[in-house]
């Protein structure tokens, strides 16, 4: 099992544990952690936009169909990616949240937007 370390979003840093095969964003739901998806996860749009800031080595690269969707997301790094994406490998990874991901999720979940 790896460790996945969340960081970025508004609950601080969240650390979960994770199977090979498993990618990014279904971890986050299976674990409460505010990633958004508008599509679902089939790499239809680039709102589960995250970085890799540890790890990254460990992971295979973006396809073409990825690399595509992150030409539509804001303020792309050489480390980003979309966590509808990236399985998980043998390897702990960190995992920065953006802004438009964490925005994305309280799109889907208005009743949990922080009030004021």
């Amino acid at each position: 099992m790896a460790k996945i370390t969340y960081v970025g979003g508004p609950d601080g840093e969240i650390t979960v544990s994770a199977a090979r095969g498993e990618n990014l964003l279904a971890i986050a739901e299976q674990h409460g952690i505010k990633l958004g998806s508008a599509c679902g996860g089939v790499c239809g749009c680039s709102s589960c936009h995250c970085r890799i800031l540890e790890g990254a080595g460990s992971l295979e690269t973006a396809s073409d169909a990825e690399e595509d969707r992150l030409d539509m997301a804001f303020d792309v790094q050489p480390n980003s990616r979309l966590a509808c994406q990236v399985t998980v490998a043998d390897r702990d990874l960190v995992v920065e949240l953006t802004e438009e991901t964490v925005e994305t999720w309280y799109n889907e979940h208005p009743d949990q937007r922080p009030k004021g």
